[in-house]
């Protein structure tokens, strides 16, 4: 037989485990953050993960301070998009102040970028299975090796 410390604290277990079952699903983080690959750029972009949203901020220079955080909201093809799962990736090409905003539902790319003031995306695009299927079997290349 189970000594009564030992059944109050099985009891009180089970409890939190139903408590902790029963309560709502705790949400992932909302935003992401990944930086522009460029080297001597300071910015930052930020992605809403539902609705694929992307705004972007810096550091700059403001005499007699320590500064400002300068920050672009979302431009064109950077606002709210249908809800999905979406991501920044960073291309880590030293000279691209850009990022890839992507959908892993999907796998819909665009290119993201600060451009007068706001950010802006290019409009979403996906390697269908038609032109995957086309494709030759060996890739054209550019540029020559030696």
């Amino acid at each position: 037989m189970m000594p009564t410390t030992l059944r109050a604290l099985a009891a009180a277990c089970l409890g939190l485990a139903g408590a902790l079952a029963a309560a709502p699903e705790v949400r992932a983080s909302a935003f992401e953050f990944v930086p522009a690959p460029q080297t001597d750029l300071n910015r930052l972009y930020r992605i809403d993960r539902v609705t694929g949203e992307v705004s972007s901020c810096q550091y700059a220079l403001k005499e007699g301070t320590v500064g400002v955080t300068l920050c672009f909201g979302p431009g064109e093809g950077a606002e709210a998009q249908e809800p999905g799962e979406y991501g920044l990736v960073s291309s880590h090409h030293e000279r691209e102040g850009g990022v890839f905003r992507v959908d892993y539902r999907t796998g819909e790319m665009s290119v993201c970028y600060v451009f007068e003031e706001k950010v802006v995306c290019t409009p979403p695009e996906t390697v269908s299975p038609v032109a995957t299927a086309e494709a030759p079997a060996t890739p054209d290349t550019t540029g020559s090796t030696q």
